[in-house]
Parts: C-alpha cells; structure tokens; sequence
C-alpha cells in the first residue's frame, strides 16, 4: 500500500535513527532549475565576452576556459558547497541529497554534473528523461552513479500539509504504523493533485477501497485519514 500510494516520497532511516521523508523532484521541475541555471550562465559568459573581446586569441582563450568551468565545475560547487542547490534549484525549492539523505559532498556532486555529458546524448537530455522515466526516483544517469536524488525543501512543502476535513471512516482492518503513514500522506497531498491523479493513486489500496470509482475512493481514503488523525 504504502509503495503504491506514494509513488514520488522516500523514506530513509539516518544512522542516529532519524527517519526523514524525501519528497522527490520530477522532471518538469528540474528542467524548469536547468533552464534558470543555464540563462545565468549565459549571461555571465556574454560579459565575459565583451569583457575579453580586446584581447584577441587570448581573449577567446580565457572564454573557452570559463565556458568549462561555469558549465561543468560551478555547478558542482553550488551543490557541494551551498546546501545542495544551484541558483535555480534555489529558486525551484529543489535540492540534491545523497540516497541516505545526507548532504551531498563534493565527488557525488562532480559526479553527477560530469555525467551530464552522457544524460544530454543523443539530444536535448535524451537519456537522462528515459533514465527519470525508468526510475522511481527520478534518476537520471549523473543520480544513479553518484547514488543522488533531487528533492523538494521540506520548507516548501510543510506549508501544505494540511489534511482535508471529512468525516472520520474507520477503516475495515488495523492498519500497520507504516500504513497509517501512506494514508496521512496521502491526504495531505491531496490539495496538490489533479482529480485524475488523485483518483488513480486512491484505487492502488484495495483492501481499503473495494471497488469504488476513483473519486468515491479517494474521499473514502481522505475520511479514513482524518479517522487515523483522530478528528
């Protein structure tokens, strides 16, 4: 139940015995950080261009070289030196963390920024939205070999966990404390999902849902919640 309903969270346990809750970045989201970063990287080359432009072969030298390393280094060093985040991921509320949930250090962060290379081929960051699509956590090929995910600031979201008033369902069975989780967070998501959505993820539970419509579903697992909530 708790895999099926929440197909974009991850729970990680910390080695103090933390269990944290990651809610995972999808592609949209990253692109949209991408295309900020990549506006400001422009920018700052086209100042540099006119800058340099005096300096002849020089000047084209010193171009080549802050092309490198604003596209392939600079981003490394925001993620690893600035809590995880790039200008654009910033602005997103998005953020790189390691499988575990902790920070991510340097060598992750090259490593997933590097391997941009192979994620852009064959086009337009071809292999890197097949690898997303494939990936329950929205890997692209820089995540699965740095062992990274991009994720929402827990800021963000606490701002709209708020679960839906319904009238309390008990429901037909005691449910297991990891199951009681998936149905509070399920509702607490609710407001932020389309109807077809949400209505897709509330016949996953069928021990809970039976048979019901999609939308009966859903309003039977949001009472369930608030049962759970003890409103």
């Amino acid at each position: 139940m708790a895999r099926g309903m929440l197909d974009t969270t991850r729970r990680v346990a910390t080695p103090e015995g933390i269990e944290l809750t990651l809610h995972l970045a999808g592609p949209l989201p990253r692109a949209l950080a991408w295309a900020i970063d990549l506006v400001l990287r422009g920018v700052l080359l086209i100042v540099l261009m006119s800058t340099v432009a005096a300096f002849g072969r020089m000047g084209v030298g010193v171009v080549l070289l802050a092309a490198f390393f604003l596209e392939w280094i600079v981003p490394a060093a925001f993620e690893a030196k600035w809590g995880g985040q790039t200008p654009g991921k910033r602005a997103l509320g998005l953020m790189v963390l390691n499988d575990d949930g902790s920070p991510v250090r340097w060598p992750a962060a090259l490593t997933r920024n590097l391997l941009r290379a192979v994620d852009f081929l064959p086009l337009a960051y071809g292999f890197g939205l097949a690898a997303m699509m494939m990936s329950r956590d929205f890997k692209r090929l820089g995540d699965l070999a740095a062992g990274t995910v991009v994720v929402y600031r827990e800021e963000k979201l606490a701002r709209t966990a708020v679960i839906p008033q319904a009238p309390p369902q008990a429901p037909p069975f005691p449910l297991s404390l990891e199951e009681s989780r998936a149905l509070l967070e399920f509702a607490e998501r609710a407001p932020t999902l389309t109807a077809e959505r949400l209505g897709e993820l509330a016949t996953l539970p069928e021990p809970l849902v039976g048979t019901l419509d999609p939308a009966k579903a859903a309003a039977r697992l949001i009472g369930m919640a608030n049962y759970v909530a003890g409103k």
